[in-house]
């Protein structure tokens, strides 16, 4: 038979009272409990003291948990020089200055247009354009970047757990120098993401978790570099950071999303902070980078998050313009896009959609009002950022047409039934009058095949097509450099001739 059990309260005891005889008096054995756990605790201690070899070892935290504990440590303010304890390898000394730049997301302007390149081929061969090298990457989706006959990657070497800022040969793609890291991670949708910045005679990166590096781009010596996540106190991004570093006006302009700062603006010869723009709403870092633009005459840096997007001026930082028509889900990856003087688009997948605002001055800010709203059906923009190029907008929605759009939002045209391209996952790039668009095909058929459309608003209009990666997962950003096209998939990336022959 279970013990009875008695409460003084419930019984109608006064406080004082005695227990009924028989009864244990709880108060005693919680007493001795206490007791107990008092000397089994000063028994540990002694334990550990004077057996150090019998010591737990402490266990290491994971990648992630390396992200929250990292939150707390602040380094001062302004500028604090981290040492990134890389290594660098030297291969080669030079390689042949071959015309043609991509110098950092989206090329020189950071609009997905090739500007002045040359004339690319209208028709390809069976087999493709022709392949001039091909080499291998670490897994990941970062795309190059491309200046003085150089080409710039952000690999990661899983194997040893380091991030790798590599730079080879545009001419056959051999490596000229490689400066590392140690940044361990866990597969998370690959490793690599970010594309380099090159200006200047510097190649800047932005690795997966928050490390920017800013080295000669002719030997890759280091010449500084700042962790975001102990400098501004950002907190990484699911499936790590996407953000790539913009570089104009001889800074490094970068969205830390931190505790204090949403932008900021660093001296590209030092790292010294120029500028800092304040975050009160507290933004989190996304997968957008930060575009240029100018717009009512105004030099400004545009910055999506996932609550809206804001503009702050070049000059200082000063917050400029804010909206937040359009808020994103799950993730924000699509940049803003200036469509002309005085239009910005704002787009985001994941059922999302656009939104199309036209800007007007307000005295020294800038107010918006929607011209368009448009459903993910009609169009959006789920991993790549659209273009804009006279007067018109093109990009992949979400379900796989590429599209047209003219000033006012209106769709134009769509690739329809004639060709879709899976989930819009793949780069596109307006050159010579002509769109180039990756298409990485499903997981049940990776491989990558390059299409080649007309750029017209009159309709879409094929004019070559051919398999140009085996994949899987050819997501990374394209780089046009002249005529010599750089494309990747998860492990491998391939330069191919698109130019007239």
């Amino acid at each position: 038979m279970a013990a009875k059990s008695y409460d003084s309260t419930s019984a109608g005891m006064a406080p004082g009272d005695r227990m009924p005889k028989g009864v244990p008096d709880q108060r005693l054995a919680i007493g001795v409990a206490t007791l107990a756990a008092v000397v089994a605790v000063v028994a540990l201690v002694a334990w550990l003291a004077l057996s150090p070899e019998s010591r737990l070892a402490p266990r290491t935290p994971s990648p992630e948990e390396a992200v929250r504990l990292d939150r707390a440590p602040r380094v001062g303010r302004g500028f604090t020089p981290v040492n990134a304890a890389g290594t660098l390898d030297r291969i080669d000394p030079g390689a042949p200055d071959l015309a043609g730049e991509w110098p950092q997301l989206g090329g020189a302007r950071r609009d997905g247009v090739a500007h002045g390149g040359p004339r690319l081929a209208s028709r390809w061969p069976a087999e493709g354009p022709p392949r001039l090298w091909e080499v291998e990457l670490g897994e990941g989706y970062a795309g190059p970047a491309v200046s003085g006959g150089r080409v710039f990657v952000l690999d990661h070497d899983a194997a040893a757990g380091l991030d790798a800022v590599r730079a080879l040969s545009l001419a056959d793609g051999h490596d000229l120098w490689r400066y590392a890291y140690p940044v361990p991670l866990k597969r998370n949708h690959g490793l690599s993401r970010t594309v380099p910045a090159v200006a200047e005679g510097r190649v800047v990166t932005l690795g997966p978790m928050g490390h920017v590096t800013c080295l000669d781009a002719r030997t890759g010596e280091l010449r500084w570099a700042v962790d975001l996540v102990r400098q501004y106190g950002t907190r990484i991004p699911d499936w790590y950071a996407g953000q790539c570093p913009l570089v104009d006006r001889g800074r490094v302009i970068l969205a830390p999303a931190g505790d204090e700062t949403l932008l900021t603006g660093l001296e590209l010869g030092s790292g010294a902070v120029a500028w800092a723009t304040p975050n009160p709403d507290r933004w989190d870092m996304t997968h957008s980078s930060v575009v240029p633009a100018t717009l009512l005459g105004r030099r400004i840096y545009l910055y999506a998050g996932m609550r809206g997007v804001v503009g702050v001026s070049a000059d200082d930082g000063a917050v400029m313009w804010k909206d937040t028509s359009l808020e994103a889900v799950m993730a924000r990856i699509a940049m803003p896009v200036a469509a002309g003087d005085d239009r910005v688009l704002l787009c985001s997948g994941y059922g999302v959609g656009c939104v199309l605002v036209r800007l007007r001055e307000d005295g020294a800010v800038l107010r918006s009002e929607t011209v368009a709203t448009l459903p993910e059906a009609a169009f959006g923009a789920e991993m790549h950022t659209p273009v804009f190029h006279e007067g018109h907008l093109y990009g992949v929605r979400p379900d796989g047409q590429l599209a047209c759009l003219d000033g006012d939002g209106r769709v134009l045209w769509t690739s329809g039934r004639e060709r879709r391209f899976y989930k819009g996952s793949g780069d596109w790039i307006v050159a010579d009058g002509k769109i180039l668009v990756m298409d990485p095909g499903p997981p049940s058929e990776p491989a990558a095949r390059l299409v080649l459309v007309e750029e017209t608003p009159q309709g879409y209009r094929q004019l070559a097509e051919a398999r140009v990666l085996a994949g899987p997962d050819a997501w990374a950003p394209m780089a046009l450099a002249g005529d010599r096209l750089l494309v990747r998939d998860f492990t491998r990336m391939a330069c191919l001739d698109v130019g007239v022959r």
